[in-house]
């Protein structure tokens, strides 16, 4: 298996079969397992076996499954499947932080992941430096010989900035600092987030891995000390476990996550390049494009430009009707769907925002973030330049 390509391990990696011995991954739909005597309970609550589980807030085997296929496909030790994405990345933070803690942070982020920074962390007496993520100097400045960790977005949401996986993280590591990237516009196909340097990757299942807007997931991956010893304690009594019908439907995504996120990355390249020339757009953002800023980096880091890109139309006004006259991709808040959305930040996903932090980001009143996805590239072109004509 080791020397299995990403494609191969996203479809049979972690397999557990019953005495069935069915094809397609079964759904343990329990949330309890039972023991043949006491004797045994009490035994494997203070030693668990691998294929020994307690409680389905503590594992599951289909779970397991997902936990042990994309820990594959990403290169990791271990993994712990969660809720939510946010679960993942307050999971993540959370177990392992304490009061008195110091973490340096990039500025642009996930309106949640601002949120969990500043003020749930913040509240519980862990100190928090935000810093331009593009910016190794700030980065240099900020990190402390106390920093416990840094974190950040590899592609950032929605304004697509790229982190310097591998130089941050020599920063970090020089302090002896735990590296957490969100990593969901990298997509575990594009990633090698850990080779580069990164401690703990969290994704939103919800996104690509599931892709197809069913359901709500996350999953944390390190190494097995980090996973089983930090944050399996912390999220197995907290409760933020991913339940196993979610765990089955992410198994699933995988299968054909490799196929789609290709395919979508592809057609996000073409449109991009074909709008960029449009006079009717203030500006078109996408890490594949030459004039991106960190171009090279994006390249060097994922070999693609990713699944999003996003626009400028100018204003509000001229946002809201461009997204009002669109016929196939669709007004919602999701990305990595195999329907292609479109998003108004400045209003939804980082609303919360001041309006000066909105600024400094660059989340302009007429900035859409497009998610492609599986349809024809041209029709998805066409859908959008008459969009544009009438915005």
């Amino acid at each position: 298996m080791g020397t299995w390509k990403k494609r191969t391990k996203a479809v049979h990696e972690g397999i557990r079969r019953s005495q069935y011995g069915e094809v397609s991954e079964a759904i343990f739909m329990t949330q309890g397992f039972v023991y043949d005597s006491a004797e045994a309970a009490e035994a494997r609550f203070i030693q668990s076996g691998e294929d020994e589980f307690i409680y389905a807030r503590y594992g599951n085997p289909t779970v397991a499954m997902f936990e042990d296929r994309i820990a594959a496909l990403e290169g990791a030790e271990d993994a712990f499947a969660t809720a939510s994405g946010m679960a993942a990345v307050n999971g993540a933070l959370t177990s392992l932080l304490r009061a008195g803690d110091h973490v340096v942070s990039a500025r642009a982020l996930f309106g949640s992941c601002h949120y969990i920074l500043d003020e749930v962390l913040t509240r519980y007496g862990v100190e928090v430096t935000f810093v331009d993520g593009t910016d190794l100097t700030a980065w240099q400045e900020a990190i402390r010989p106390d920093t416990k960790a840094v974190f950040f977005e590899s592609v950032s949401n929605p304004t697509l900035e790229v982190v310097d996986i591998k130089a941050v993280s020599k920063l970090a590591h020089a302090v002896g600092a735990t590296v957490i990237v969100d990593n969901v516009f990298a997509t575990p196909v594009f990633s090698d987030a850990l080779a580069q340097g990164a401690d703990v990757v969290v994704y939103s299942a919800t996104k690509h891995i599931d892709g197809q807007g069913r359901a709500l997931g996350g999953v944390i991956l390190g190494t097995r000390d980090f996973i089983r010893g930090t944050v399996e304690p912390y999220m197995k009594h907290t409760g933020g476990s991913m339940s196993p019908f979610t765990a089955w439907l992410m198994l699933k995504g995988l299968e054909t996550l490799d196929l789609r996120v290709r395919a979508q990355a592809g057609s996000a390249q073409v449109i991009a390049e074909a709008l960029q020339a449009d006079a009717q757009l203030t500006q078109v953002i996408y890490p594949g494009l030459p004039d991106h800023p960190q171009h090279a980096l994006a390249v060097a880091q994922m070999g693609v430009g990713g699944t999003v890109l996003a626009l400028d139309a100018g204003s509000q006004a001229a946002a809201f009707k461009l997204l009002n006259a669109l016929e196939i991709i669709t007004i919602s808040n999701n990305l990595g769907d195999a329907k292609s959305i479109a998003t108004h930040p400045a209003t939804t996903t980082h609303q919360r925002l001041p309006e000066e932090t909105k600024a400094e980001l660059g989340i302009t009143p007429g900035l859409l973030r497009i998610s492609i996805g599986l349809e024809d590239p041209e029709d998805l072109l066409q859908d959008l330049r008459k969009a544009i004509g009438k915005a």
